[in-house]
């Protein structure tokens, strides 16, 4: 169990613990829908919202749809022991915002479809749509439909998300080029370690478990190097640096040299790892959930990308150089190539 006074756990407990639940049997399907939509955000793109057989939405002159699924399933990505409805509710959009961020694409619309147990409360499901419609007002995201049923095998969620952007701002993985920097928004690790503490029922610090639970997509970061044609190719860490840098690597037909001395770390992963060498590095090389953008860019635009990074109020770190050949490579500091006990999150190894 989660171990500090966070009012992340304040929020389990109340939650879970409610002496009056109400049951969803009593709402029914289309009143839980009716529900939802009463707090969805509004926005003059939509024209015709949830209610319909289908959304009708109108792209912005001259941009083109993004779109991107993901899905989340209780005991595969997340625990409700461990995570509470509301940043259960943040963290399903926001893994999927800054999909459309790794593109350099502005989110715009959204479609929730979830099946649902029978005997979870209303509570949960009411506190799940604030923290999901909190994310999406924040990035001005309008959740326009979507699906809901019954499980009986754990709480499935499912998010189809749709961005816009003008053609030739938009940032793929296909485009890095050898000599180009490889960089890394924010810090690595953090959630990775948070989820190795909480397995172990370790107690986690609240800097940990936030990184974990509810991830803040770097809309603003990516949107700046978009706009200012700095970034070559692009991507979302989700699975590790290792593994999504290697995304890169293999659309672009070029390799890569990740320095693990480079790896940006937080003072609070520092600290719980510093008597364990091996871990630092493989959490950061191959933890995953860190949701931070991996990219590449030109060894010329280093002091702009500082500039505009700067200005988005995200930190920014060189990890690394393309290479022209294939592989993509760990570096220890004394030169010697790391190996890696696992290269990043695969659902089927």
């Amino acid at each position: 169990m989660i171990r500090p006074t966070s009012h992340c756990m304040h929020r389990i407990e109340s939650t879970v613990t409610h002496s009056s639940l109400s049951a969803l049997s009593n709402l029914g399907e289309f009143g839980l829908i009716s529900r939802i939509a009463a707090g969805a955000f509004a926005d003059e793109s939509v024209i015709t919202g949830i209610g319909d057989d289908t959304a009708v939405t109108a792209l912005s002159p001259g941009m083109r749809l993004l779109s991107s699924a993901d899905m989340l399933l209780e005991n595969v990505h997340f625990r409700r022991a461990w995570q509470d409805p509301y940043t259960l509710g943040r963290k399903s959009l926001a893994v999927s915002i800054s999909d459309i961020a790794a593109m350099g694409g502005i989110p715009r619309w959204a479609l929730l479809s979830h099946a649902i147990p029978r005997d979870l409360p209303i509570e949960f499901v009411d506190d799940f749509m604030r923290g999901f419609l909190a994310m999406a007002s924040e990035n001005r995201v309008a959740l326009i439909g979507g699906d809901t049923c019954s499980s009986r095998s754990g709480l499935a969620i499912s998010v189809t998300i749709m961005g816009e952007q003008y053609p030739d701002l938009i940032v793929r993985r296909s485009g890095a080029l050898p000599d180009d920097d490889i960089w890394v928004t924010g810090t690595l690790g953090d959630a990775a370690l948070a989820l190795k503490l909480l397995e172990n029922g370790e107690a986690v610090s609240d800097e940990l478990l936030f990184r974990l639970l509810d991830p803040n997509p770097r809309v603003s970061a990516a949107l700046a190097l978009a706009e200012a044609g700095l970034a070559t190719a692009m991507i979302d860490v989700s699975d590790g640096i290792l593994a999504d840098y290697g995304h890169i690597a293999e659309q672009s037909g070029v390799g890569g040299r990740i320095i693990l001395d480079e790896l940006p770390l937080s003072a609070g992963f520092r600290r719980l790892t510093a008597d364990l060498p091996e871990i630092p590095y493989q959490l950061a090389l191959s933890g995953g959930e860190d949701y931070e953008l991996c990219f590449t860019a030109h060894g010329s635009s280093r002091e702009k990308i500082a500039d505009c990074m700067k200005k988005s109020g995200i930190a920014v770190t060189r990890i690394g150089i393309v290479t022209s050949s294939p592989g993509v490579n760990a570096v220890t500091p004394d030169g010697s190539r790391y190996n890696a006990q696992i290269e990043g999150f695969d659902h089927f190894i």
